[in-house]
């Protein structure tokens, strides 16, 4: 018995690309720790996504390019380790020049990811939602994604191209980058900030490639369900900060009472219990797996 992850890396990088090639749209919410990533999969989730804005917001940092490759792959190892799911990767910019991408790829794959998403915009980025981004030359990009790939050693590992175009070129030329992105070797295309249904249609008609959505809150983009997006032809969604606003909402508000109040007692009702939480945490295995060692005597 593994008290682990029961499903090898590899396995789980080609579920993703069969998951991709389906018909059903492959939701993945963002985990912000290694817990939520369990409690993704036990609710029949698809894969679970590593925001590099969460990562960085965990850290008390804005998502402004300042959190490291190292701090990015020794988040997606806690959490890939314990889950049999696919775990999809924000690598920002690849965190560098074409051959620091390289390196990216070698170091998720590594940490037992089943993808990254690699992004167009200048070094160091920006929150894709917020104004005043920039983006390289189409060619810059194309680099990129020519490294990344050249650099996977599991031909299954799902690079995917994100560019922010739209918002700075315009819709259209977001799509020509796309064609250009996926010719270059990219599996998936990541168009940030489209802003309505109507503009997540126009990409699907114009890109035969695989397609991602990005269902952020308080961004440029309408909220799209799942079915909607599934029936205009996407084949992924990601939901990035949703799990970490939920929770630091709902922290702040207890500490409001707490401070006021000096008890948490009103709050017991809407806590996670700790019998969950130790469901979760499968604390029962850990038991089991313990004590099978424990009791372990050598014949003689």
């Amino acid at each position: 018995m593994s008290v682990f992850s029961t499903v090898a890396p590899a396995r789980r990088r080609h579920a993703f690309r069969e998951a991709l090639a389906a018909q059903k749209i492959c939701r993945i919410p963002g985990a912000f720790s290694p817990l939520v990533a369990r409690a993704i999969e036990q609710k029949g989730f698809e894969g679970v996504y590593i925001s590099g804005a969460v990562v960085a917001a965990d850290l008390a940092l804005p998502d402004i390019g300042l959190t490291t490759l190292t701090e990015v792959a020794h988040r997606t190892h806690q959490i890939a380790r314990v889950t049999n799911l696919p775990v999809l990767v924000d690598a920002d910019t690849g965190f560098g020049e074409p051959m620091s991408a390289a390196r990216t790829i070698v170091e998720l794959e590594a940490a037992g990811a089943a993808g990254c998403h690699l992004e167009d915009q200048v070094n160091p980025k920006r929150c894709g939602h917020l104004d005043g981004k920039a983006v390289v030359p189409a060619d810059e990009m194309i680099r990129r994604i020519g490294a990344a790939v050249s650099a996977r050693q599991d031909e299954n590992f799902v690079i995917c191209a994100r560019t922010d175009a739209a918002g700075i070129e315009g819709i259209d030329a977001a799509i020509e980058r796309a064609k250009a992105y996926a010719d270059a070797g990219a599996d998936v295309i990541f168009t940030e900030a489209l802003k309505d249904a109507d503009d997540f249609k126009k990409f699907r008609d114009a890109v035969d490639t695989p397609l991602l959505a990005n269902m952020t809150e308080f961004g440029k983009s309408e909220l799209l369900s799942a079915s909607q997006l599934e029936s205009i032809g996407y084949n992924a969604v990601i939901y990035p900060v949703t799990t970490l606003r939920i929770a630091m909402g709902q922290v702040e508000n207890a500490l409001d009472d707490i401070a006021e109040t000096g008890t948490q007692v009103e709050w017991l009702d809407r806590m996670q219990h700790r019998a969950r939480l130790y469901e979760l945490l499968r604390y029962e295995d850990f038991n089991v797996f313990d004590q099978k060692l424990f009791t372990y005597s050598k014949e003689s």
